[in-house]
């Protein structure tokens, strides 16, 4: 649904709203020291922790780790010897923000033998000399994370619906992976394949930082259905976040959190840019799809679940370049008493993070103050306890 780039009158409000499921409200498990609401978070750069918490009362921020393990201009060369993440802890931390580091590493590094994403994840991911230097770059990461504080690293998200639609009988053990094969003594008895990579990077966690939340990255095209352009019917969604459980419980894997994005660009940004017709825009079914499929995974697995990169942009945009329209901040933060959050709340979301995947897209700074107003707005009218 394409809405005008106006504000959105009553009425529409009114139309937007998903009606409230009789379910009772999922029982989540969240990491030690998560706050008890439902949290709202965004993108920030390093040096802006201060300036991000006197402007608007988020709760989180977010930063890539980025750049390959073996290519000489990954994450922890940024600064020297990876002080980049312990800077970006400690500021967000003095700031009162939990700081949370989506960990991007296996595409970006070599060989990534391939044409497509997949292939080049795969390749790197059963690559014994690319994963040893892997799990020493992620060592690392956690040793500059080790604090007494939250931190919340976000593991390699697309690679896991690679890993699923790659899987046979959508178990995570037919898919091979670099663990014990790598020399490491820390990964020894593990099995190479992919559960054996999920239980390698927890294991490796435990040893060098307890306090850091490992957050595994939920794809709901991983079922190789993508019901966002399928609009498949409600009840469907459902069959969908089986298949997805499933899949994360052959990972025989305790993460603390699941991360899943709902889009990765403003739903204008994809229709004047990337030319998708409009095919981007969400309305009110397809919201309802995703609380659906949200209610099932975690009635299932009992994991936390954040909405991760969701777009900044609002309807009262140009769609000119960083101003894109669409509905998603309006959807969840116009009015914080319609519903909607508190759906999303009972569905098993313990926090809702923005910020746009690709340059170009609508910002903080680019969208008219809307999202730090809304957000200020939710803060003072009572924000969203966890637990219903």
């Amino acid at each position: 649904m394409r809405l005008a780039p106006a504000l959105l009158s009553a009425a529409v409000l009114a139309a937007l709203i998903v009606p409230g499921s009789a379910a009772a409200p999922t029982r989540v498990h969240v990491p030690k020291g998560w706050p008890s609401k439902l949290e709202i978070g965004v993108t920030d750069g390093p040096g802006d922790a201060a300036k991000l918490a006197a402007r608007t009362p988020v709760g989180l921020r977010y930063q890539y780790l980025a750049g390959g393990v073996n290519t000489g201009h990954g994450w922890s060369t940024w600064n020297p010897n990876g002080t980049f993440l312990s800077m970006y802890v400690a500021e967000s931390i003095k700031a009162h923000l939990i700081p949370v580091f989506s960990y991007y590493q296996m595409l970006q590094s070599t060989p990534a033998a391939g044409g497509d994403e997949a292939h080049k994840d795969l390749s790197n991911l059963d690559n014994a000399a690319t994963m040893s230097a892997y799990y020493r770059d992620f060592e690392l990461a956690l040793r500059r994370a080790h604090r007494h504080s939250l931190v919340v690293i976000h593991v390699e998200p697309d690679l896991w619906g690679y890993i699923e639609q790659a899987a046979r009988g959508g178990t995570a053990s037919t898919v091979p992976a670099a663990v014990a094969s790598t020399h490491i003594a820390a990964l020894r008895g593990l099995p190479n394949n992919a559960a054996g990579y999920a239980r390698a990077l927890i294991r490796l966690r435990d040893r060098l930082a307890p306090n850091v939340a490992l957050a595994y990255h939920m794809s709901v095209w991983g079922t190789k259905e993508d019901p966002p352009y399928s609009k498949p019917p409600l009840a469907h969604m459902d069959l969908l976040a089986a298949k997805s459980a499933s899949f994360y419980r052959s990972l025989h894997a305790k993460f603390d959190l699941v991360f899943t994005d709902v889009a990765d660009r403003d739903a204008g940004f994809d229709d004047k840019v990337n030319h998708d017709g409009g095919k981007s825009w969400w309305g009110p079914a397809d919201y309802a799809r995703q609380v659906a499929y949200i209610a099932g995974f975690t009635r299932r697995t009992h994991v936390g679940v954040v909405l991760w990169q969701i777009p900044l942009g609002n309807t009262m945009l140009s769609n000119t370049p960083d101003h894109y329209q669409d509905n998603r901040v309006q959807w969840w933060l116009s009015n914080p008493a319609d519903g909607h959050l508190a759906a999303d709340r009972d569905a098993g979301v313990v926090a809702l993070l923005f910020g746009g995947g690709a340059g170009g897209t609508t910002s903080i700074d680019t969208d008219g103050g809307y999202f730090v107003a809304r957000v200020k707005a939710y803060a003072a009218g009572g924000e969203l306890p966890l637990g219903g």
